[in-house]
């Protein structure tokens, strides 16, 4: 683990490899280890993957706000002398990665949303939101987890893999809680970006599961349009953790996508 200094706070990230550059953007009570087994297959690139806010390694930022969170990716970009790129974001991740081609689109070849989408939070969404939030300060933070976690995946799978769900509600219960509350603030704050998929100059990389109850399958369908030039992966059987359950298959297409952006 490596650290760049962000307005006063460590941004940790990982880095391995030679070619050209994959950014990979972690969810929220995730952090960069999440990505271990899925880029064992991905040697081809130079990886890149940052914790976010408050996640693995990093200090929170001065400010709960998705776009803080593209800043802090940029500067890491920038230390690291990475002139262009394709950034491809898990849920969270994905809505900082289009927070990032909306300020930074010079440096991006190719943008993938990962179980993810470019619109603000509907009201219903909002309001799941500030539940969550007023449930960490009032009952802490593992309750939340351990509650959270199964949900992320299809109900079969989360029956069967406990050994795995149980290993992720134990990484995330060792985030604070700050942390969560503020991830939580930053996505119902979040604005619309919409636009920013619809006007992208360069390929977009959109994986959805169809039992994805995070980001549900309407909402997903609603930006296959938007993106002129797309590379669109519908998963049947999974729901908001392809990145284990579909790895093979989302690593294959991502593989595919980095040829179609640098051709």
């Amino acid at each position: 683990m490596q650290f760049v200094n962000f307005q006063g706070k460590k941004v940790a990230y990982r880095i391995q490899g030679k070619g050209q550059t994959l950014v990979l953007l972690h969810g929220l009570c995730e952090d960069s280890t999440i990505w271990d087994d899925f880029i064992k297959n991905l040697s081809d690139y130079r990886i890149i993957r940052p914790d976010l806010s408050g996640f693995g390694g990093s200090e929170i930022l001065p400010a709960h706000s998705i776009e803080m969170m593209a800043d802090s990716i940029k500067v890491l970009l920038d230390e690291l002398k990475v002139t262009q790129c394709v950034m491809v974001g898990h849920s969270m991740g994905g809505y900082v990665t289009m927070a990032f081609a909306k300020k930074y689109p010079s440096v991006l070849k190719g943008v993938g949303l990962f179980h993810s989408h470019p619109f603000e939070d509907t009201e219903e969404k909002k309001e799941e939101r500030r539940k969550g939030i007023e449930f960490v300060k009032r009952n802490g933070h593992i309750i939340y987890v351990k509650q959270l976690i199964p949900k992320l995946f299809a109900e079969l799978f989360a029956t069967s893999n406990e050994f795995l769900i149980n290993s992720l509600i134990h990484k995330a219960t060792q985030y604070q809680p700050q942390t969560i509350i503020g991830a939580q603030e930053a996505m119902l704050n979040r604005p619309d970006c919409g636009d920013v998929l619809k006007n992208l100059h360069c390929p977009a990389l959109l994986i959805i599961g169809k039992q994805d109850k995070t980001v549900p399958y309407p909402i997903s369908l609603q930006m296959l349009p938007l993106a002129a030039t797309s590379e669109i992966l519908i998963l049947p059987k999974v729901a908001h953790m392809g990145i284990f359950t579909a790895r093979d298959r989302i690593v294959k297409t991502i593989k595919h996508f980095m040829e179609l952006c640098h051709t």
